[in-house]
């Protein structure tokens, strides 16, 4: 049978890149784009305008398409939802119950749904983070993450539910704009770099966060969503790792590349989500289980992005 996809979230920063490789994978048409907003990154998929957090027009799409495999990618991230608590809180559990517990009745066969650093917190070891270690995540995006990982075990086991999960740590990618995160600043510093020469920083300059290339997230999602069953031995979410940076130590790196760039800081609210986040992870379970292995170092990051954010600004 041929697998029918769908992507909830399809227009966001992941969503973008996602659905480019699900295409390869699966073919157009049988990758669903759904967002709130239409978008030409749809332009070779079907596009269904979708609420999430609409029960009965979920429904509807789902056995509309015939879906079998559903990628939840929509939420509110660590920065937005500061500023809109409750509603961080609703779209991003709602959201995650609703696909659940079409799950729990059959309807949908496999569910990918991405949790984050931000489960982490200040009491959590900052060096090398453990896989299981202690979590009290300081922010609504990061409570509300951490609450879904502990619902996707729990369906898994009292329901047999298919729901897989990695922690995304920072993501860096050209293909679109980031959606509100705390990390979201590694991208904005290339687009400046380039534009003006010069990038004021939210975040100080020893804010050393973990990070990862976008093609290698990209990588490790459908990884973990082809890999067997019995391989998956982690259902709340696994650890991932790229590599780590600071502001001042990227900084520094591009302009190896652009000598004239110059940077300067100014930190605001994201700070105290920054300072209480890892500063690198430690992801030998998702090594072990299911092969897991980065592509991309920094160096190569750096590299990879310039070229491509030349090429469109030229």
């Amino acid at each position: 049978m041929t697998d029918k996809v769908l992507i909830i979230g399809a227009g966001g920063q992941i969503g973008t890149e996602l659905l480019e490789r699900l295409n390869q994978i699966h073919g157009p048409s049988n990758v669903i784009a759904a967002d709130l907003n239409s978008s030409s990154a749809f332009a070779n998929n079907p596009y269904e305008k979708l609420d999430i957090l609409d029960k009965e027009a979920l429904y509807n799409v789902i056995k509309k398409h015939q879906i079998n495999q559903v990628y939840l990618l929509a939420a509110l991230l660590s920065a937005t939802a500061e500023k809109n608590p409750m509603f961080g809180w609703q779209l991003n559990m709602d959201g995650l119950f609703n696909i659940l517990n079409l799950a729990k009745e059959k309807i949908i066969d496999k569910v990918y749904w991405p949790s984050s650093i931000a489960v982490f917190g200040p009491t959590t070891p900052k060096l090398n983070t453990p896989q299981y270690t202690v979590m009290e995540p300081s922010t609504v995006y990061g409570i509300s993450k951490q609450a879904g990982e502990r619902w996707c075990e729990y369906y898994f086991n009292k329901y047999n539910v298919d729901v897989r999960s990695l922690r995304y740590p920072g993501l860096i990618g050209w293909k679109s704009a980031p959606g509100g995160g705390t990390t979201d600043y590694a991208v904005h510093i290339f687009h400046h770099a380039l534009e003006s020469g010069n990038y004021e920083c939210f975040l100080s300059e020893d804010t050393t966060l973990p990070m990862m290339y976008m093609p290698d997230a990209i990588k490790a999602t459908v990884d973990i969503m082809h890999a067997p069953s019995e391989n998956v031995k982690i259902r709340s979410s696994y650890n991932l790792a790229g590599f780590s940076f600071s502001p001042k130590e990227i900084a520094a790196e591009i302009k190896k590349h652009i000598p004239n760039f110059e940077i300067t800081y100014k930190s605001d609210f994201r700070q105290n989500i920054a300072d209480s986040w890892p500063q690198s992870i430690d992801d030998l379970s998702a090594s072990q289980d299911w092969g897991w292995k980065p592509d991309y170092d920094l160096n190569q990051m750096i590299k990879d992005m310039l070229l491509n954010l030349r090429k469109i600004k030229s």
